[in-house]
């Protein structure tokens, strides 16, 4: 299996043409974890520049983060923004404290289960997970 669907790396590029439909709904001016090579914003955040502690508020986040052990502190993070959009494009995980924490039931939240598989990266197959996005509104 591709190297992008394993434990090996926590980097998930964003298929282009998905990530230009939701941009043009929401006109992101931050991409707050991503490398030089798949930013999607002029603004945007690699791991040196460490989004985590960098201000998100009053922007329109595009969001999609580590997929590792660390995705809770992503999520916290977009649910605490204030004056701003965070849109998370993450794996429908629904069964993980962060889900529930952060995510599920919140009135500032909408969520918008994908139909189907992504290809991230450029892949030649599809994730081996459902997706979603989280629209977190303050």
């Amino acid at each position: 299996m591709n190297i992008h669907f394993s434990s090996k790396t926590n980097e998930w590029s964003t298929p282009q043409d998905f990530y230009d439909e939701l941009n043009k709904e929401f006109n992101f001016t931050l991409d707050p974890c991503c490398t030089k090579k798949t930013a999607k914003c002029d603004k945007f955040y690699t791991e040196e520049e460490d989004g985590l502690t960098q201000s998100w508020d009053g922007e329109v986040v595009f969001m999609n983060p580590p997929y590792g052990r660390v995705i809770g502190q992503w999520i916290k993070k977009a649910s605490e923004i204030k004056n701003g959009i965070v849109v998370c494009l993450i794996p429908s995980r629904t069964d993980t404290r962060y889900f529930h924490d952060y995510l599920y039931k919140k009135k500032n939240v909408k969520l918008r289960f994908l139909k189907g598989r992504l290809k991230f990266g450029g892949a030649k197959n599809a994730a081996p997970f459902p997706s979603l996005l989280a629209i977190i509104k303050s």
